[in-house]
């Protein structure tokens, strides 16, 4: 066993046992974190200053009991990742915890607790079932006051990333994608290695393959889940954050997508918010239908739009990647955060 190396044996090289997945319940555990550690992440510090007037503190009080800046936190805070998990079901599904398995869980957090922590998590373990209201209670009102009104940007975000990843392993092979996960995942034939701090340990992956799941904001951090019955997982950052992601609900004003893509092409992506076939793409731009054929196949070939043939037409659509990149606005540096907020 390699020494602070986690190791996900997937048996062969079969890209069937790399799964992807999102997880809004893991976006609002890497929010509370985010509360209680500001100053050492200014990627997200844009966020921090504008979401920390919205928090509800007797909600944030009672999760940071549970989730504190690193370590264990319960699993039944975030269900298992699915392709397009929504926070209504991954709330319905903290809800329905037995609360055995909540007692559990809450005593894991106890070995790390100390103080007035431990003692708040101690009466919860020995009251699961009301612990549990409490905490579906403070979920609540963390999403609705912190999330929700980003929610439509982060899952844009996420979605994009996992269409470019699957794009990379289709194209490249599930080396060349899990290489470019993160500076500390890496790929051997048929296996996954995350390097970490202190911790080593060999998980097998057949029969249940490993699950992918990319987060906005645990951004720039890698996590792994490997204790059963949680699928082994792998959290990633999401490809090409920038500090103003939590501007971006509506499209820019354009002028830097022209600069990156021309203004051609710019113009192109942005017409596609339906489908469109060739004809209407240089009606609507004013181009030529041999210019828009050029331009849509670079755009395809980025993976930024898709294209399927009805008939005698083309029709193109914006990928998910292609949504996330007309909704960035133009970045800017961050401004330092204020404290975090006490609960």
């Amino acid at each position: 066993m390699d020494r602070n190396i986690v190791a996900f044996h997937l048996g062969i090289e079969d890209v069937a046992s790399l799964r992807f997945g999102i997880s809004p319940g893991h976006e609002l555990a890497a929010a509370i974190r985010l509360l209680q550690t500001a100053q050492s992440r200014p990627l997200h510090w844009g966020w921090l200053r504008e979401a920390r007037s919205s928090v509800p503190h007797e909600a944030f009080g009672l999760l940071s009991l549970l989730i504190a800046p690193q370590g264990y936190f319960p699993d039944f805070l975030t269900g298992p990742p699915g392709p397009d998990l929504t926070p209504s079901e991954e709330l319905a599904m903290l809800r329905s915890t037995p609360p055995d398995v909540a007692a559990h869980q809450l005593r894991k957090v106890l070995r790390l607790a100390e103080g007035a922590r431990h003692a708040a998590v101690e009466r919860m373990a020995e009251r699961p079932a009301l612990a549990l209201r409490r905490i579906a209670e403070a979920w609540s009102a963390m999403w609705d006051a912190l999330l929700e009104p980003q929610w439509p940007q982060i899952r844009r975000l996420l979605l994009a990333d996992i269409s470019h990843r699957t794009g990379v392993m289709a194209g490249h092979g599930a080396g060349a994608m899990v290489g470019g996960l993160h500076d500390r995942v890496s790929w051997r034939p048929g296996e996954v290695r995350v390097r970490m701090n202190a911790w080593q340990e060999e998980v097998d992956c057949r029969g249940h393959g490993l699950l992918l799941v990319p987060s906005v904001l645990s951004s720039p951090w890698c996590s792994v889940l490997t204790e059963a019955p949680v699928q082994p997982t792998v959290f990633y950052p999401v490809l090409g954050l920038s500090p103003e992601w939590h501007r971006s609900g509506a499209p820019s004003d354009g002028r830097a997508l022209a600069r990156l893509l021309g203004a051609g092409r710019a113009a192109v992506l942005s017409v596609l918010d339906g489908a469109r076939n060739t004809s209407d793409v240089a009606r609507l731009c004013g181009i030529a239908p041999s210019t828009a054929v050029h331009h849509l196949t670079a755009l395809r070939d980025a993976g930024l739009l898709s294209s399927t043939r009805r008939g005698a037409a083309v029709e193109h659509r914006r990928t998910a990647l292609g949504d996330a990149l007309l909704f960035t606005a133009d970045s800017a540096g961050p401004a330092g955060p204020d404290p975090a907020p006490k609960g």
